[in-house]
Order: C-alpha cells, then structure tokens, then sequence
C-alpha cells in the first residue's frame, strides 16, 4: 500500500505543476488583456476590472507599471 503511494507521487507532483503552469499563463493572459485595455485609453479602470477579473488596485498598478 504505501509502496503504491510513493509511486503515484511523481504523478502528483506532474499534476500540481501542471495545473501551477495553467494558473500562472491564464494571470499572465489576463494582464496582458488588461494592459491592452489600458493601452487603447477607452475603458475606465473599473471597466478594465470588471472586464478581466482584476481588481480595481490591480488595474492600477499594471497602469503604474506600463507609465514607468
């Protein structure tokens, strides 16, 4: 039984990292989605939030961060 447990544990492990690289590409997508938004100037930051999922303080801070 637990000889068949530590086999599945690389698996696991695969699987975790997998799903870590889904989550980070889907948050990298949404703040480019984001900045894009910014970028064209016509959204208020709480249209770009209420449209991406961020936050209001997250779209502020991509704003920061693309005027420095």
């Amino acid at each position: 039984m637990l000889a068949e447990r530590i086999k599945q544990w690389p698996e696991r492990w695969e699987e975790k990292g997998r799903q870590e690289g889904r989550q980070e590409g889907e948050q990298r997508g949404i703040e480019k989605t984001a900045r894009n938004l910014i970028t064209l100037g016509v959204l208020s930051d709480e249209q770009i939030a209420e449209a991406t999922g961020l936050t209001v303080a997250d779209v502020e801070g991509l704003r920061e961060e693309d005027t420095q």
